[in-house]
């Protein structure tokens, strides 16, 4: 990355890794077109919806709330997660992240280094996102 990066949330690639993913993102900072040493996404978890359980095997992961009420379980602790929480994970840590609440859940995912994930994101299926995404993403009301 020799340059800043600028991009309007309506201007970004929102994808779903895999049809069956209960979760979609859209993907903010893209570091495989960024030239970025890091991705970042808001993942946008559907009514139910929850990672698999997986790490990551050398990326620190940092969960920020946007909206709606999340769990962590993160090595046998759970943690509740709600507007304005911030869940870092280290290198190794097996976690699942779920959606609780009746809505949406939105979190902010920055992921240290990629690992990956950014080229499964650009591999999945395209996806758009409605008026109640674009209120999050955007910060729009």
């Amino acid at each position: 990355m020799d340059k800043p990066i600028f991009r309007r949330a309506r201007d970004c690639r929102v994808s779903r890794i895999s049809p069956a993913d209960t979760n979609k993102f859209v993907m903010t900072v893209d570091p495989v077109a960024d030239k970025a040493p890091f991705l970042s996404v808001v993942e946008i978890f559907e009514m139910g919806g929850k990672t698999p359980l997986h790490h990551h095997d050398h990326a620190h992961e940092m969960f920020y709330v946007l909206s709606g009420r999340g769990r962590a379980h993160c090595d046998g602790a759970t943690y509740d997660m709600e507007k304005g929480d911030t869940l870092v994970l280290p290198p190794g840590m097996d976690h699942v992240v779920e959606n609780i609440g009746s809505d949406r859940l939105y979190c902010l995912t920055v992921m240290v280094p990629n690992e990956g994930l950014a080229e499964l994101i650009r591999a999945g299926m395209p996806m758009a996102l409605d008026e109640a995404d674009r209120a999050i993403v955007a910060s729009r009301s």
